[in-house]
């Protein structure tokens, strides 16, 4: 499968695009996980010592969105271009209509780190259930991502602490196997720029400390993203991983994106708000760049990534580095 193509593909610098593998569900026992664990995973046909992804689903209106069978755009596109890509779905997810009293819903946030950091446990397993793969990833280029709720997944296996609500206690799930990351449209700072829906029902997100997240990550916000039904901080908020972590990290605004990113979480899905193919296609380019040079130091893909940004005669949005 190949990616659609937009103006914007005019201005990158990717090799062409390679027939995508796609592999799903490959299903992983998981003792004392209500059910277990199934993920997607997405690789070239050919190629070796691949990188790899963690990619983490947010939630939202559809039902199979969130879960391994999401975010077609970023995961075809990744895959694609060299990356093995895995997605598991997390147990918020609306297509295993859990019992909402099963402890950690309705979000699951501790165990949604946890499905991450057992995928990279079980990468054996997951090579043997697919045969195309065997041999072919490299286990010292790990990556992840995550589209909202998913973003506060990643930032927690890239080194964000929070206090756990229930006891008090100070969380730190960071993943010291995973190298680099990439929030989309991830949640901000807590506290007061809550709405008091948000204050009340999930309370994980009221104490997020990312003073210590010190692993290499690119943010990426709409700055049309206000998720008025999360914060009164607007859009800003969805910068703050950016703004409260230490460097070096990068973050990618997004001019007139609201929370879809233009559509990252299907093709021509009801539920994103600010559909614009040209801005899928930055997404794609900038994170894949950004992983690359990341994974691999000395790889200009990330410069020529922000070049090609800045060359269009009419931006799409902006980089900040620190």
């Amino acid at each position: 499968m190949s990616e659609p193509t937009s103006t914007y593909a005019a201005h990158t610098f990717t090799p062409p695009p390679a027939p995508v593998l796609s592999v799903a569900p490959v299903v992983l026992p998981a003792p004392g996980r209500p059910v277990d664990l199934e993920v997607r995973v997405s690789v070239p046909v050919t190629g070796t010592g691949l990188p790899v992804i963690l990619f983490s689903h947010g939630q939202g209106h559809s039902n199979h969105l969130s879960s391994l069978n999401g975010y077609a755009p970023l995961v075809n596109y990744w895959a694609a271009h060299g990356f093995a890509v895995i997605q598991p779905t997390h147990l918020s997810s609306t297509t295993l209509s859990l019992d909402p009293t099963t402890p950690g819903a309705p979000m699951y946030w501790r165990s949604r780190v946890e499905d991450m950091t057992r995928i990279l446990d079980e990468l054996d397993a997951i090579e043997a259930a697919v045969p195309q793969l065997v041999g072919r990833l490299d286990r010292g280029r790990v990556a992840v991502a995550g589209h909202s709720m998913g973003g506060h997944t990643a930032g927690l296996l890239l080194g964000a602490r929070l206090t756990d609500p229930d006891d008090g206690t100070e969380v730190s799930l960071a993943e010291l196997r995973i190298k680099a990351g990439v929030l989309l449209a991830a949640p901000g700072r807590g506290g007061d720029a809550l709405t008091g829906y948000v204050a009340e029902n999930f309370a994980f997100l009221g104490t997020p400390d990312f003073s210590r997240m010190a692993t290499p990550t690119l943010v990426v916000a709409g700055d049309k993203d206000a998720s008025a039904h999360l914060t009164v901080n607007g859009p800003d908020w969805h910068a703050d991983p950016y703004a409260l972590s230490p460097a070096p990290k990068s973050l990618l605004t997004l001019f007139d994106a609201e929370h879809g990113l233009g559509g990252i979480s299907g093709y021509d899905v009801a539920e994103t708000t600010d559909e614009n193919p040209e801005r899928v296609s930055a997404v794609q380019y900038l994170t894949w760049a950004y992983l690359r040079s990341e994974l691999y130091p000395g790889d200009p893909a990330w410069e020529l990534a922000q070049d090609a940004l800045a060359a269009k005669g009419d931006p799409l949005g902006r980089v900040e580095s620190k």
